[in-house]
């Protein structure tokens, strides 16, 4: 029997429904994250040391910007480019009209929004298929005379045939491509489409594994907190090491820690705005750090951010080992070395240089005990709330019978990276600049 006239006009009005960008005032959902190694055959210390290299990168980038910044130049200072290696974790979203999926790499270090794209040419390209605008009813190229083009946040810009080209770097990779803006869509259980600008673009430089493009979801203009004026966000990430659980990021509603299970308090401190008026990072107001009981003799001024922006303290979902400043990281080898109480050995025999390793001692059947007691690592932050991780926050053991220290040292600042933040639920206030968190088990949400 034909279907009724009646039916075919509601299916059609629920598919033009799916289709039609939402209002970004209902962009609540959760979404799911891959895991940066999910189905790699690295061992866990490979896995953690070829993350530990982008992260350095990536460092490298942010003080060399920091750099030409506050010296007025406009322009990134020229560096090595590593590839971007596989430190971040991804979602998978649809792009265009009818739905293209592509997987993309999670930013809270950056705000372009930008896939891999068959406007530039595909020779260069490593992540099939590409998102091909051509065949999306939704796509529409910036003007280069027009808003987006003009307030964007690139390193280089420039108009041909009126379309906006922009180059943007990162501190693994560098991408060239064209403004544009298209329709996006969202989420696990409940889908939201919406409509955002973005880049339709190329990597020039660096390699993005297992991705296709990046989501930014900094502070900055263009990313996509800001688009859509997403008042908070929140994300949970299971254990580096377990790279097949998955991990959760949940915008506006959903973004609530009291509606799931945590297993300690939930605490909050301020986010805090970068005196150099830029837009980059969630920078939060660490004051101190303990080893078990004992604060670390440290002045508080190691931690602030300097009036030319350098310094501070940020979360951030693309650094996997976390840094302190380097009187912070000595401090803190100090105490370490005096609570754990094992022989401390060579920290660079595995090709990447941990700064703090230990001999574990052995059993009576002569198997490494891994059972020892690691005092746990407090963050300290102004109005008293404190982050206290846990040994595998922050030491992994890296052969059989040796456990290091997994946190960097830099010249200045301070970083807490998704190895500090695993297993805690932390959520980005961004309406009321205010950063929460609470221990969760979080393949358990």
């Amino acid at each position: 029997m034909a279907p009724s006239s009646t039916f075919i006009l509601l299916l059609a009005t629920f598919l033009v429904s799916l289709a039609a960008p939402s209002d970004a005032s209902t962009f609540d959902l959760r979404a799911k994250l891959n895991h940066p190694y999910a189905g790699s055959l690295l061992s866990n210390h490979d896995m953690l040391r070829d993350a530990a290299r982008a992260s350095k990168a990536r460092r490298a980038w942010n003080a060399a910007s920091r750099v030409a910044r506050a010296s007025n130049y406009g322009t990134i200072v020229p560096m090595p480019i590593r590839p971007f290696g596989r430190l971040h974790h991804t979602l998978t979203v649809s792009i265009g009209t009818p739905p293209q999926p592509r997987t993309l790499i999670l930013d809270t270090g950056s705000d372009l929004i930008w896939t891999q794209c068959k406007l530039f040419d595909t020779r260069q390209h490593r992540e099939k298929p590409l998102y091909d605008p051509a065949k999306s009813s939704s796509f529409a190229a910036a003007p280069c005379d027009g808003r987006l083009c003009e307030t964007g946040s690139f390193n280089t810009k420039n108009c041909s045939r009126n379309k906006c080209i922009y180059t943007y770097n990162y501190g693994s990779a560098t991408t060239k491509g064209e403004l544009a803006s298209e329709t996006f869509t969202f989420g696990e259980h409940r889908r939201v489409s919406v409509s955002l600008d973005f880049g339709c673009g190329k990597l020039t430089s660096g390699s993005l594994p297992g991705a296709s493009g990046i989501l930014g979801i900094s502070p900055d203009r263009l990313s996509l907190v800001s688009q859509l004026q997403i008042p908070r966000f929140s994300y949970c990430l299971t254990p580096f090491l377990d790279r097949n659980t998955t991990s959760h990021i949940f915008f506006g509603a959903m973004a609530d820690l009291s509606k799931y299970r945590t297993t300690g308090p939930i605490q909050t401190t301020s986010l805090v705005t970068n005196p150099d008026g830029s837009n980059y990072y969630y920078y939060v107001p660490l004051i101190g750090i303990s080893v078990g009981t004992k604060r670390l003799n440290v002045p508080v001024s190691s931690f602030a951010i300097g009036r030319d922006g350098s310094g501070g303290t940020f979360v951030d979902s693309g650094d996997t080992t976390g840094m302190l400043p380097s009187v912070v990281m000595e401090a803190l080898k100090e105490a370490m070395v005096e609570a754990v109480k094992l022989p401390v050995v060579n920290a660079t025999d595995h090709g990447y240089e941990y700064e703090l390793c230990f001999q574990l001692p052995r059993n009576g059947g002569g198997a490494v005990e891994t059972a020892v007691q690691v005092p746990p690592l407090v963050y300290h932050f102004d109005g008293g709330a404190a982050m206290l991780l846990r040994r595998d926050s922050y030491m992994v053991e890296v052969s059989a019978g040796r456990m290091c220290l997994v946190i960097s040292s830099g010249a200045r600042g301070a970083i807490i990276g998704n190895y500090q933040q695993q297993n805690m639920h932390v959520l980005f206030d961004v309406e009321n600049h205010e950063f929460s968190f609470a221990p969760t088990q979080c393949n358990q949400i």
